[in-house]
């Protein structure tokens, strides 16, 4: 982001890949996701999946540093509540389950909890892509409904991944097994299709409507996921249960109440003051002035030739 509002104060602007800022935030963005994809190595996913949420946190608090936003109360009440709930979520998740084993992975694909979980995602799914594809029902919940099903499959393949190249790394070697690459295949299509849908929501509908509410349905469907495939919670107390879904409850109200606040601010502000933007000390605006009678439409040939005499 910091990188977009350099470029576009330049005068003759650049494409943002010619931009070093850029590809730090990037290299950066790579590590942190290959961070998140060994946590699911070592950690169940009832666990990461939730954590997702530290990100919007940080978001909003690094754009105070380097994008020079406004502290607001809402953003200091959201980190509140994420973080509480954040502390509840590691407190009482779920122990770590045994050894992943490829042998345990084909045995959970075949389990009947599976299978039927298998079949009322796939039912549930054709329905949503009926009314994509033949009713061109573009809704925010329809788009980010199928986004959550597909993740549900993105989770249950990375966690099956990440642990079998842990345990390989370990000395046991679990990449010969033919669902090790069955996992890969799974993986990446369930992705593509994931980002592809996702990417419809965000042309579509604003980002700080889409963030919170992919957030809370793909965060819901690992959870489903990992009790139902991974049986994370089989033998969990009924009190641990009810913190834990209390602590995600209290993370979901955290990152509303922050996206709420970055839409109230987007609102408020109609312009990009380029002297807040790290390194540059220019004041003008970007986008014209508001008093000017030409703000938000095109000055037409007539108005041209007036100006011109």
């Amino acid at each position: 982001k910091c990188s977009h509002l350099r470029l576009a104060c330049q005068t003759e602007p650049k494409p943002y890949y010619t931009s070093k800022l850029w590809w730090c935030g990037i290299t950066l963005l790579g590590l942190g996701e290959v961070g998140n994809f060994i946590a699911y190595g070592f950690a169940p996913v009832a666990l990461v999946a939730p954590l997702g949420c530290v990100s919007v946190i940080g978001s909003a608090f690094i754009s105070v540093l380097f994008l020079k936003k406004t502290m607001r109360a809402a953003d200091i009440l959201g980190g509140t509540l994420t973080v509480t709930g954040t502390y509840l979520l590691v407190t009482f998740a779920p122990n770590v389950p045994p050894e992943l084993t490829a042998r345990r992975v084909q045995n959970y694909l075949v389990s009947w909890p599976f299978l039927v979980y298998s079949i009322l995602e796939i039912i549930t799914f054709c329905i949503l892509l009926y009314f994509y594809k033949r009713k061109a029902v573009k809704h925010i919940m329809v788009l980010l409904m199928m986004v959550a099903l597909l993740a549900s499959l993105t989770v249950i393949a990375v966690k099956a991944v990440a642990s079998m190249i842990t345990l390989s790394a370990k000395g046991k070697m679990q990449l010969t097994y033919p669902v090790f690459y069955i996992m890969i295949v799974l993986m990446a299509t369930s992705c593509a299709f994931q980002v592809k849908f996702l990417n419809q929501a965000m042309h579509l509908y604003e980002a700080t409507a889409v963030v919170p509410v992919n957030f809370v349905f793909l965060t819901t469907s690992a959870i489903i996921s990992g009790v139902v495939f991974y049986q994370e919670f089989q033998s969990a107390a009924l009190l641990s249960v009810f913190m834990f879904l209390f602590g995600c409850l209290l993370s979901f109200l955290g990152v509303f109440v922050i996206a709420r606040n970055q839409r109230e601010e987007h609102l408020q502000i109609p312009f990009i003051d380029c002297g807040l933007i790290p390194g540059k000390k220019l004041t003008g605006k970007i986008q014209p002035d508001s008093r000017n009678s030409h703000y938000g439409t095109l000055n037409n040939e007539d108005d041209l030739v007036k100006s011109q005499n």
